[in-house]
C-alpha cells in the first residue's frame, strides 16, 4: 500500500512570524493524522525558522526548488546539501509556476531531481497541462513528454524514490478543479507510463499527488481515487484547519 503524501505549497507567502505560526498550528495537531504523511514547503527564506517550529513532530520540511550544481558562482540559488543541512527531507521540482513564468524545461527539472536523489531528498516532480492542451486532446502527450524528459537519466532504483504530482495548470488557483474522475484518468496514465519505462514494480511503489486548487470540500472525493496518493496543496495549505482537514481526507 502506497501512504499518502499531503504536502503544502506555501508559495511566496507569510512574513517570518506567520510562517512559524502556522507551522506550529500544523505540528500542534498532526499527530492525529493517522495513515498520511505531512509535509510543508515555506518560502526557502523561511526554512530554518519553519524547521525548528516542527522539531519533535512528524510534519517533514521541504522547498519549493533547488539548483542541480552542488557548490559554485550560482548567485541567488540554494543546493540540495544547503537544504539538507537546514534539515529538508523533500523538494518541489518543476512545479508549473516555474515552467510556465521562468521558463524551466524537463531537461532541467531532470537535473535538479537528480541532484536531489543523490543528496538523499525526495523530489516531489510536478507535471501537468495548460487548458488549452487539454481542450486539444493532448493532455496525454503533454504529460508524457513532461515526465520522460523529467525524469530522463533515472533508472528504476532512483524512479521509485520520486514522487509524482499531477498539477493541471487550469485548476491551479483559479477555483477550477479536476473531477475526481479526470484526476484519476490522468493519474492511471502515469502509473501506466511509469510501468512501461521501468516495471510494474516501480510503478506500483511510486506516490502520485494531484494538485489543483485541493480544498477541504473537493479533498475526499479526488483521494479516494485508487491512483491517487495524496495532495500538493496550494493556498489551502496557508490555514492550518483546512490543510489538516485535507490531510485527513488523505489518511
Amino acid at each position: 500500500m502506497r501512504r499518502p503524501l499531503v504536502a503544502g505549497n506555501w508559495k511566496m507567502n507569510l512574513d517570518r512570524s506567520g510562517a512559524v505560526g502556522l507551522a506550529r498550528r500544523v505540528a500542534e495537531r498532526a499527530r492525529q493524522i493517522n495513515g498520511a504523511d505531512l509535509v510543508v514547503c515555506p518560502p526557502s527564506v523561511y526554512l530554518e525558522a519553519v524547521g525548528q517550529a516542527l522539531a519533535g513532530s512528524p510534519v517533514g520540511l521541504g522547498a519549493q526548488n533547488m539548483y542541480f550544481e552542488r557548490a559554485g558562482a550560482f548567485t541567488g540559488e540554494i543546493s540540495a546539501a544547503m537544504l539538507v543541512d537546514l534539515g529538508c527531507r523533500y523538494v518541489i521540482l518543476g512545479h508549473s509556476e516555474r515552467r510556465q513564468l521562468l521558463g524551466e524545461s524537463s531537461d532541467l527539472v531532470s537535473r535538479k531531481a537528480r541532484a536531489a536523489l543523490a543528496a538523499g531528498l525526495t523530489a516531489i516532480i510536478c507535471v501537468g497541462e495548460l487548458l488549452e492542451e487539454r481542450e486539444a486532446g493532448r493532455t496525454r502527450q503533454v504529460i508524457q513528454e513532461q515526465v520522460t524528459g523529467s525524469l530522463a537519466g533515472m533508472d528504476g532504483a532512483q524512479a521509485s524514490q520520486i514522487v509524482l504530482a499531477y498539477e493541471p495548470v487550469w485548476a491551479i488557483g483559479t477555483g477550477r478543479v479536476a473531477t475526481g474522475a479526470q484526476a484519476e484518468e490522468v493519474h492511471r496514465d502515469l502509473r501506466n507510463l511509469l510501468e512501461e519505462r521501468y516495471n510494474a514494480d516501480v510503478a506500483a511503489s511510486v506516490r502520485i499527488q494531484y494538485g489543483g486548487s485541493v480544498k477541504p470540500e473537493n479533498a475526499a472525493e479526488l483521494l479516494a481515487q485508487p491512483n491517487i496518493d495524496g495532495a500538493l496543496v496550494g493556498g489551502a495549505s496557508l490555514k492550518a484547519d483546512d490543510f489538516l482537514a485535507i490531510a485527513a481526507a488523505a489518511a
